[in-house]
């Protein structure tokens, strides 16, 4: 948003002192606007693309002596004194005329160029008599700018061109927020100024405009309208366009619109005024759609159908795919509504006649019809933050009263079709609250409590209404704040905020409790740790990504590649790997832990995941490989993470993977993501925690990457949780043993599908309490072993604290670990 500082100026009352004070000074009020949370991203003064160019006369004109197409001028630029020499290659320069003269020193900012003496073709020449590109005010001139074709009394010869030219203000631009769409409005601004600095507004006086009368438009049309709230048109007769007047052309043109006529650029200005966007209709276009009369029974509102084009105001004829909001008249799209009108029933020269339309569309069906066609304007930007609908018709009666006064328009009659008016009921501000949440300022090195009248000073000011309660105010919002001051929070942000954050006082909790990570975040973080010290590194990628079956799209997303929730964090850790390695890195080891949505639409399911890849080596040497790469079995790479959740001291589990099977949280892998014999179902505390496996050979092969890829996943709920127990992060202090141990080696034959994790819990159980360790040492298959049997061997420690075993003692708990293990799973000594 560009803000005119003369136009802010001239809507604020107050004493001269009070609106030329340092606060309304461009520099100052840009600071105080952004503390106040309208960021000023620039400030342009217009006076520095005329500093040092002043009126000046031309007296005489000669030809060049050694050029056919320069002119020698004698002008006059100042009251007293020689006039100055000036070479001009202008073919408009002439005698006897007031130009716009840069004296020797001057910069012109507009075309960059520093005015020097100079010799031209053996001409001395001091200074240059410029033209409107020169000074910024068009982009390209065919000669220099004679002040007398102005038609306005000019200034003494040598006074600055720049009030002449409106080039004596300053222009604020303006980073809007998308809570603040009354920051996309004169008004608002105004407001917002007023009471950071305390004075008051003044805006022009509207007349009333024509009487209201029902529209006639199908009943579907105007249930469409209720969603916004409101659509009028208006009916104007005896309108002569032509050009604006230079007031209006340079209010338009600082805030970075293009004068078009006075029609349009009157809706224009309204919009920039009041915030409501406006468009003028011609009425005789409308009119040769049904017979050669205008026919209010004819407009609708509704969205475009397949196959439908559009022709708008910028030249673009536009497809209407993905059903963009379209207002119509006999059926046909005249308009994108809140977007652009259509060219054919644009204003003309010659129009006589116009329906001046008004109206609040939906803000997320304009933000929908901007998105379909690849189209976003003032219009739209303003819609799609949301519009009081009872500023509407005040905007609307704005415009006829200009366009009576400029245009010679005629009022001829109001359609309008709006939804039932609910009130707003009063927000309740309790001084308690607000002392409670701000703490108090300081006044004269002391704190104290905010004052009763500057909190309604300040609120007033804004607009709102207060009526005094015995614990604090009933407050009612002004139309232009409704969409963002909602609870009494925003009220007391108000207050802060226009008070200044910077006055109220350091105001601690009491009393004052040390803070810290809670044990959950203490978790995340030595996870986080311990995975980056095992070699992986984290990734973060986005949440929002492209369609696919089962995922969730979003109802308005900013970008369609961007517009579902993602399933899975495995599909961008691929890719990240596919990339790395294409850039010539040996391996990829990376990990993400983040949010997934499961279940589809029907049974949303939002889970926090930790998921892995460990694709190629991460080593610093090559010596042990003789120089060549060794990528990491499915048995190194498992050991990576369970050397990384070491530290947890949880007791996780492999089993086989079950398809179909899943936790509360635990999302089983596709079918076809991991090798059908490399993959292993994670168990932690007999709950499914995730999996662990090895990248599925064709998709690897699709991805150009490895066979020896592998990916894991975890559920962080269960995760936490088990991690979080009591006791489990206590350190225990056990004393180094002072007695020998007693080793025995176990070889036993079991079914094939035994896992080596049930061996070792029922070893542990049979064998205490003497049995210190026990580990897995080897597992073998073949001959002579049976097809359907496997061979494992496990080393058993023996010890007691306080003594030294005997050997019966030690061989009495082997034979009942031994009976235990035949038992429960018929294990045979291997011979």
């Amino acid at each position: 948003m560009r803000v005119s500082l003369q136009w802010l100026r001239e809507l604020l009352i107050g004493d001269a002192e009070a609106l030329h004070a340092d606060s309304l000074q461009a520099e100052a009020l840009a600071e105080r606007l952004s503390l106040a949370g309208f960021e000023v991203e620039a400030i342009e003064d217009l006076a520095a693309r005329a500093a040092g160019v002043v009126v000046g006369f031309v007296e005489r004109r000669e030809a060049h002596p050694n050029s056919d197409r320069l002119s020698l001028c004698q002008v006059r630029a100042e009251a007293q004194g020689a006039p100055l020499q000036i070479v001009c290659g202008a073919p408009n320069a002439q005698a006897e005329i007031h130009v716009a003269v840069a004296l020797v020193g001057a910069h012109l900012p507009a075309v960059d160029l520093t005015i020097k003496p100079a010799q031209i073709r053996g001409v001395a020449s001091s200074g240059m008599l410029c033209s409107l590109q020169e000074l910024g005010l068009a982009d390209h001139s065919e000669g220099i700018l004679i002040l007398d074709d102005l038609g306005v009394e000019l200034p003494p010869v040598g006074t600055p061109v720049g009030p002449l030219l409106g080039l004596d203000d300053q222009v604020l631009e303006l980073a809007i927020t998308a809570n603040r769409p009354d920051g996309l409005s004169m008004e608002g601004l105004a407001r917002e100024v007023a009471a950071l600095c305390g004075l008051q507004t003044a805006f022009p006086a509207v007349p009333a405009g024509p009487a209201s009368q029902p529209l006639p438009a199908p009943a579907a049309d105007l249930a469409r309208i209720e969603e916004g709230g409101l659509f009028s048109m208006t009916a104007l007769e005896g309108v002569r366009v032509g050009p604006s007047p230079e007031w209006l052309r340079r209010r338009l043109e600082r805030a970075g619109l293009r004068p078009i006529n006075n029609v349009v650029d009157i809706t224009n200005l309204v919009m920039l005024e009041t915030g409501q966007p406006l468009h003028a209709f011609d009425r005789q276009a409308l009119a040769e759609r049904t017979a050669g009369v205008a026919d209010p029974a004819a407009l609708g509102l509704r969205p475009a159908r397949a196959g439908e084009t559009l022709a708008t105001l910028d030249g673009e004829t536009r497809s209407l795919d993905g059903e963009p909001l379209v207002v119509t008249y006999a059926e046909a799209p005249i308009a994108l509504a809140g977007v652009m009108g259509g060219a054919e029933t644009a204003v003309r020269e010659d129009t006589a006649a116009i329906w001046l339309e008004a109206a609040v569309f939906p803000p997320q069906r304009v933000r929908q019809s901007a998105r379909a066609v690849g189209l976003r304007t003032d219009a739209s930007a303003r819609f799609e933050k949301g519009l009081p609908r009872e500023g509407t018709l005040r905007a609307a009666d704005r415009a006829v009263a200009l366009l009576v006064e400029l245009a010679g328009a005629r009022p001829a009659g109001r359609w309008l079709h709006q939804r039932a008016q609910t009130p707003r009921p009063p927000l309740v501000l309790e001084r308690e609250s607000l002392h409670n949440l701000l703490g108090p300022v300081i006044v004269d090195g002391e704190p104290v409590d905010l004052e009763d009248s500057v909190i309604e000073r300040t609120l007033t000011a804004l607009g709102c209404a207060l009526e005094p309660l015995e614990e604090g105010w009933s407050v009612r919002v002004p139309p232009s704040r409704a969409m963002d001051l909602t609870r009494e929070v925003d009220l007391i942000e108000e207050v802060a905020r226009l008070v200044g954050y910077d006055q109220f006082d350091a105001h601690l909790p009491d009393p004052l409790v040390p803070g810290g990570l809670d044990p959950s975040q203490r978790v995340e973080r030595r996870l986080r740790a311990a995975l980056c010290a095992a070699g992986l590194q984290e990734t973060c990628a986005p949440s929002l990504v492209g369609a696919a079956p089962g995922r969730v799209p979003l109802a308005n997303p900013l970008l369609a590649d961007f517009g579902h929730l993602r399933d899975n964090l495995h599909e961008e850790l691929l890719q990240a790997a596919r990339r790395n390695l294409q850039a010539s890195q040996p391996g990829f080891w990376a990990f993400e832990l983040g949010r997934v949505v499961l279940g589809g639409e029907a049974a949303l399911e939002e889970v926090e995941l930790l998921a892995g890849v460990i694709c190629g080596e991460r080593r610093g040497e090559r010596w042990s490989s003789s120089g060549k790469s060794r990528p990491l079995t499915y048995w190194e790479a498992r050991g990576v993470l369970q050397g990384a959740l070491a530290g947890f001291r949880l007791p996780l589990e492999d089993r086989p993977s079950s398809e179909g099977r899943r936790g509360a949280e635990a999302a089983t892998p596709p079918a076809d993501l991991l090798h059908p014999g490399r993959r292993a179902e994670l168990v932690l505390e007999g709950r499914p925690l995730g999996w662990f496996g090895q990248l599925h050979p064709a998709a690897a092969e699709a991805l150009t990457l490895p066979e020896a890829t592998h990916l894991f996943q975890l559920a962080m709920a269960p995760l936490r949780q088990a991690a979080t127990r009591p006791g489990r992060w206590q350190p225990q202090f056990q004393p180094f043993p002072t007695v020998p141990a007693s080793e025995r080696d176990l070889a036993l034959v079991v079914a094939r599908d035994t896992t080596a994790a049930a061996l070792l819990a029922a070893i542990r159980k049979a064998g205490k309490p003497l049995l210190e360790q026990v580990e897995l040492v080897d597992r073998y298959e073949g001959e002579p072993i049976a097809a359907d049997r496997c061979s494992q061997a496990f080393r058993l420690r023996y010890r007691e604290p306080s003594r030294t075993l005997t050997d019966a003692e030690v061989e009495a708990t082997h034979d009942k670990v031994r009976e235990a293990l035949r038992k429960q799973f018929a294990a045979e000594l291997r011979s």
